[in-house]
């Protein structure tokens, strides 16, 4: 019995990271002339339902401050790669380069990050 319980225990924290983390794979992006953003991230992960799953991405500066979240509010199981945008991104005068990073809900933020120029 305690066999079948380290087994199933082991078993449960592999099955758990399988997914592996989430990574960005594209971005687009078009900004306003008073420095409104809208990006469009194509994010891939091996969703395994609720329980691990892509559940964000975020704008950081190159420096690592947060200029938007976009928060994913379920499962994309039988959606790879999907692409979720994110308007109304006020970016600073001052940065002309941004980086998309995504996260899951087992690893947190990890994976293939993308790091876009923006347009002025």
């Amino acid at each position: 019995m305690r066999r079948l319980l380290l087994s199933f225990a082991i078993f449960s924290v592999c099955h758990a990271v399988w997914a592996g983390e989430a990574d960005v794979l594209d971005v687009q992006v078009s900004c306003s002339g008073d420095s409104i953003c809208r990006f469009s991230a194509t994010v891939k992960h091996a969703d395994e339902g609720w329980k691990h799953y892509a559940d964000a991405w975020e704008i950081l500066t190159l420096q690592g401050d947060v200029l938007g979240v976009r928060e994913l509010a379920h499962p994309h199981d039988n959606e790879q790669p999907f692409t979720r945008s994110l308007g109304g991104v006020k970016i600073p005068k001052d940065v002309t380069e941004v980086e998309i990073r995504a996260r899951d809900s087992v690893h947190g933020y990890g994976g293939e990050r993308f790091k876009v120029r923006l347009p002025r």
